[in-house]
């Protein structure tokens, strides 16, 4: 069995670094490393060639985004399972493979294998994740790519949707598990560390965007669920609503009014 490890970056070469360090550190020797860089010029390309042996494939060229990126991996990869684990993050200890890979069936049939995540931010700690995954749940959160195996196979349908800037890999969980099926295996250990870059709130309001247009096509029956995760849409419903009481109230006071 192989597993492919998947790295896309751009412009962070001291994070690719730790990213590539931790790779080679793994006691695991079943994988294989892919490289997909989007044509950077902070010194990216120099290191990936200082470790171009280590790599099964690399590429250093501009792309279309982290999620085309992604797919140029999977186009490439010669494993049963892949893993992504982005320039800048890293496992978290020399074992984390074996640990994770661990929670693999002896028929190789479970087709996602997740553990948690150490995530570093202002404040820093680790995130677990359920056993049991309801719709409920991944309406509002996804699983961690940095810390989930997927069997190959679950991309011949489709890969991850370009359409979307930053919530594509939600898209694929959300519908791979409840429209595909997909079974899973949950391993209680922390795998990878996670660096949050402190996304803006532009971006928080392209996330709630992006969601909120996947679940209205797929799960409309769960939009509330959606907005009400996201208290700035909840806000501009209450705003529109109250809006639209006044209008009214102002409507039935001038018809008292003038009689």
């Amino acid at each position: 069995m192989l597993i492919s490890i998947i790295t896309v970056t751009y412009n962070d070469v001291q994070g690719l670094e730790r990213t590539i360090k931790s790779v080679q550190e793994q006691t695991a020797t079943n994988y294989e490393h892919i490289l997909i860089d989007g044509g950077s010029t902070d010194g990216s390309r120099a290191l990936i060639e200082q470790h171009q042996d280590r790599f099964s494939y690399w590429s250093s060229e501009p792309d279309n985004g982290i999620y085309h990126a992604m797919n140029k991996g999977i186009a490439v990869a010669r494993g049963d399972y892949l893993l992504f684990l982005n320039g800048g993050d890293h496992f978290k200890d020399e074992s984390s493979l074996s640990i994770l890979v661990g929670g693999i069936d002896e028929n190789q049939q479970v087709e996602l294998v997740y553990g948690n995540i150490e995530v570093v931010a202002d404040h820093t700690g680790i995130k677990k994740y359920p056993a049991h995954l309801t719709l409920d749940y991944l309406i509002k959160d996804s699983l961690p790519h940095p810390a989930t195996l997927i069997r190959k196979t679950c991309f011949n349908s489709h890969l991850y949707d370009t359409s979307l800037e930053i919530v594509a890999d939600w898209k694929f969980f959300l519908l791979g598990i409840y429209k595909q099926s997909f079974n899973y295996t949950y391993v209680d250990d922390t795998i990878s560390v996670f660096y949050y870059d402190g996304i803006s709130s532009l971006q928080h309001v392209k996330i709630s965007k992006e969601r909120r247009d996947v679940v209205k096509q797929y799960f409309p029956d769960k939009l509330r669920l959606h907005y009400f995760y996201y208290p700035g849409n909840l806000k501009q419903i209450f705003n529109d609503v109250k809006k639209k009481v006044n209008s009214l109230m102002k409507r039935i006071k001038t018809r008292l009014t003038h009689g």
